[in-house]
């Protein structure tokens, strides 16, 4: 037997939202859609389970707890008048609305587990419902009321599976059935609740795989994925039957129901010349199709402890999306796409904090196959698919915790300087500018955007692990705006430098125009900059010292982290005092190159990271080489967006050392002057000249 999942009991409102939906779903089996009562056990149970959920709702606190507790009230009122159960139900609507999150069925988080399932109910159930599940066990006949027949195919047909876990998770008051929520786990509370459903199942389901092959599958396809070889003449898609999340909600009957009479307002005929018989065993085999489903939400926001099980269900989906592109289904293979690339984020953090390398190279791979399936170009997406499967076992590798303390040093001391290292280069430009124009009073500003973007980093990272946890691609979103935003501001900085350069050959002119520019703005830009340097890496680097502490001791943490620093600390002083020891004009050219790099590689990477969270469309295009330090990727809409930056750079350039716009000095023609003149003037220049030099060498000598 798997070992019973030792932790707390389930929060107040998750127990409240479990405990009001079994009530609401025993109303309507209790009373009929005219409000007359039609079963005296499932109302009262109903009453009960609301009043529970009123005394569990009392432990709440919060702004939000108010209407909740006036929704219960409602459904209370409604229920004790035996108002329809549409009216109820319209209630429980709201009443879910209101607890958002919490009221969210939980999901599977692997595969389910038959025999895990048999070994909980063998150990914990059958006494008193039966090997069987015909409520014979040996203590059945001392309780009162006596426990329901699980086993019976016609007692539960109106009971779905979730109905089930819930009941599982808060038990039935007034009677001997307890609730499970602080004893099992939720995986494990589904593996019983799939035992159940085969427990029900006939002796032999070999009839209805058969009846399934025949009548169903040219639209449903084999697996029940919408995947059959009509699909392509059909206007709209099939149900997935393999969904679980689909099934969950659907009892035996419910299933039957859409059997033998069809689904309104798709191209699913009624199927009225099936027996019962028939029908039993197509509902059976139908359940046998949700076993290998685990729904991506559940995994995406788990904890990856089991990387092995996450990478199989990567794979699974990404031979999904394969499939349907093989069908023609070419807008459903980019949503099984990007799902797959969802189901890899638990992974990803922990794999990027080791091997950057290696987690960017994935989801490349991963960008390149959605584009791929979207466009129909089996081939590559095959190649691109391959390629992830062996990359797999290298990131599940990755996630398992570091060991000893060196190990757990080395790796948080690389991260900090990894991910510092370009924060570095950027912020220690801007300030070695400044010092070398005389403008130290405006390091502060500097400072106070370097300290705004860590508390920034902290606070983001705490949203995103919390908050925005179960958004699909938050992060790769938030990356690609800040990105974005980046590219304007350095681009902007770094035509402004760049446009110095010339200038620059007049440096007693240098000074005036450095300080009209900081005052007209230009000090603001280089403060965004710094932000926006320091802020780019920080929420990530953040999400990986969260990983890194919750799996390893906090000790060599710490010390690899203050050593890092200790580095980025001297490569910074470096940097900046040699810069500021760089004649003026080579020094602007520099610095502008570099922002302007800098903003090429954001530009590619932003919209890359906001084409892996599916805001951008991508389009590939097969052979164009992937130059991950230029953020160059062979994609059409990146390529686009840094072309447009090239132009505009082009024209930066042209602008700037367009001959009419060069700073020269006024001259004279020898032969407008007059007699004798020509000698005296050409001193004149001469001392002109030398006079020029002795500015520039006192400029240069002040800076120093």
């Amino acid at each position: 037997m798997a070992p019973l999942h030792l932790g707390a009991q389930e929060g107040p409102a998750k127990r409240v939202a479990n405990i009001v939906s079994v009530a609401i779903a025993e109303y309507g089996l209790a009373v009929d859609a005219r409000g007359k009562l039609i079963s005296d056990l499932e109302y009262e149970e109903a009453v009960t389970f609301l009043k529970d959920a009123r005394e569990v709702a009392e432990r709440m606190s919060g702004d939000r707890v108010p209407p909740i507790r006036a929704l219960l009230d409602s459904m209370s009122t409604a229920v004790n008048e035996k108002r329809p159960p549409a009216e109820v139900g319209a209630i429980h609507a709201s009443f879910v609305a209101a607890l958002g999150a919490d009221a969210a069925l939980d999901m599977p988080t692997r595969r389910l587990d038959l025999a895990d399932g048999r070994s909980i109910y063998q150990a914990n159930c059958a006494s008193c419902h039966g090997v069987t599940g015909m409520a014979d066990g040996p203590a059945a006949a001392q309780l009162n009321p006596p426990p329901p027949p699980l086993g019976d195919a016609a007692a539960m047909a109106d009971v779905s599976p979730a109905l089930m876990y819930r009941k599982i998770a808060v038990g039935v008051a007034g009677t001997s059935m307890v609730g499970w929520a602080s004893t099992l786990s939720p995986d494990q509370r589904w593996n019983v609740v799939a035992y159940l459903n085969a427990m029900r199942a006939p002796a032999s389901i070999a009839p209805g795989e058969g009846l399934f092959l025949q009548r169903c599958a040219g639209c449903h396809g084999p697996t029940g994925a919408s995947d059959g070889q009509l699909t392509q003449a059909l206007s709209k898609l099939p149900v997935e039957l393999s969904s679980f999340g689909w099934q969950a909600e659907r009892s035996d009957k419910a299933l039957a129901d859409a059997i033998r009479a069809g689904i309104a307002g798709s191209a699913m005929p009624p199927s009225r010349d099936l027996s019962d018989a028939d029908v039993a065993q197509l509902v059976a085999h139908l359940r046998t199709l949700s076993l290998a489903d685990v729904p991506v939400l559940g995994l995406a926001s788990t904890d990856p402890t089991d990387g092995a099980a996450v990478g199989r269900r990567v794979i699974a989906l990404l031979d999904e999306a394969l499939n349907a592109a093989r069908t023609g289904r070419n807008a459903d293979a980019g949503d099984k796409a990007f799902d797959s690339y969802i189901a890899f984020e638990p992974l990803e953090t922990p794999a990027r904090a080791r091997n950057p390398g290696l987690v960017a190279s994935m989801e490349r791979m991963f960008a390149d196959f959605k584009g791929s399936v979207k466009t129909g170009d089996i081939r590559s997406a095959e190649k691109s698919r391959d390629a992830l499967e062996s990359g797999m076992p290298g990131i599940i590798e990755l996630t398992k915790p570091a060991s000893g303390f060196w190990g757990n040093f080395l790796q948080s001391f690389l991260i900090i300087l990894r991910e510092g290292f370009e924060a570095i280069l950027v912020v220690g430009a801007v300030v070695a500018f400044l010092i070398k124009t005389g403008h130290r009073e405006r390091l502060r500003s500097i400072w106070v955007g370097v300290i705004a973007a860590l508390v920034a980093s902290g606070i983001t990272a705490v949203i995103l692990a919390t908050v925005l946890r179960a958004l699909p691609a938050t992060r790769e979103i938030i990356e690609g705006v800040t990105m974005l935003i980046a590219v304007a501001v350095l681009f902007s900085v770094s035509y402004w430098l760049i446009s110095k350069v010339e200038a620059a050959r007049w440096q007693q002119f240098i000074k005036e125009k450095v300080n009209n520019a900081l005052q007209h703005g230009g000090g603001r830009a280089l403060t965004v900059v710094a932000f926006l340097a320091v802020y780019r890496e920080g929420a990530e680097t953040a999400l990986f010292y969260q990983a890194l502490i919750h799996e390893g001791a906090l000790t060599p943490i710490a010390l690899g982290l203050v050593a890092g620093f200790v580095v980025l600390a001297v490569i910074f002083t470096a940097f900046y005092r040699h810069g500021v020891r760089i004649p003026l004009r080579p020094f602007f050219a520099v610095t502008s190159g570099l922002l302007y790099y800098m903003a090429f590689v954001f530009m590619g990477k932003g919209i890359r990271e906001l084409q892996e969270g599916n805001v951008v469309p991508i389009t590939v295009l097969p052979g164009f080489p992937h130059i991950e330090a230029m953020g160059l990727y062979p994609s059409v809409e990146t390529l686009l967006a840094q072309s447009l930056l090239l132009v505009l750079f082009v024209f930066a350039l042209a602008k700037t050392f367009w001959p009419r716009r060069s700073v020269t000095l006024p001259t004279v023609s020898g032969d407008a002057l007059p007699n004798g003149a020509s000698g005296e003037m050409a001193g004149r220049i001469e001392a002109l000249e030398r006079k020029v030099r002795e500015m520039e060498q006192s400029i240069v000598l002040e800076h120093k």
